[in-house]
């Protein structure tokens, strides 16, 4: 008896594990297992002040932080299992900061990109025309063309970010 007992207790404890599944990743992100393709479009730029640079690098940083992050390949496939798409509608410049003399110690940059994710398999629960905004403050004294290749950059990164744990992490 107690043989057959533990016989059963082995197969139900084999089925249980059997049936469960553990998805994880070190970037914390929740992929579909069935996922394979991504199709990051070109993240068109709309704003009416603008570096002509910046849709390309917005682009490929978002691309990059996926393929790095996931195992998804990208492909121009209208029919890819995640798809982003954008549009980058605000490029500003404020200030952020002013002296006791009503004159402008730091600036600050920002940029707003409008993006929908589509989700072609799995939940297919993406997110449509989510906006997204990072800014980046400066010294005054600098022209924007002086600030820019030293803000840029993590204005950015942080949108990719921003875009892929919005996408990927469920925040």
């Amino acid at each position: 008896m107690a043989r057959t007992l533990a016989c059963f207790a082995s197969i139900s404890l084999w089925l249980l594990s059997a049936a469960c599944s553990v998805k994880y990743s070190a970037s914390g992100a929740s992929i579909d297992p069935e996922a394979k393709t991504v199709n990051v479009r070109f993240i068109e730029n709309r704003a009416p002040n603008n570096n002509p640079q910046l849709s390309q690098q917005l682009t490929e940083k978002l691309r990059q932080k996926i393929l790095a992050q996931t195992r998804l390949t990208q492909t121009n496939d209208q029919n890819a299992d995640y798809e982003f798409k954008g549009t980058i509608t605000g490029y500003s410049i404020s200030n952020a900061a002013v002296t006791d003399i009503d004159k402008p110690a730091s600036a600050r940059l920002t940029v707003t990109v409008n993006i929908t994710f589509l989700k072609r398999i799995g939940d297919k629960k993406g997110f449509n025309s989510q906006s997204f905004s990072r800014s980046e403050d400066f010294n005054a004294t600098l022209t924007i063309n002086e600030a820019e290749p030293r803000i840029l950059p993590n204005i950015v990164t942080n949108l990719a970010d921003d875009i892929f744990n919005r996408a990927f992490a469920n925040w």
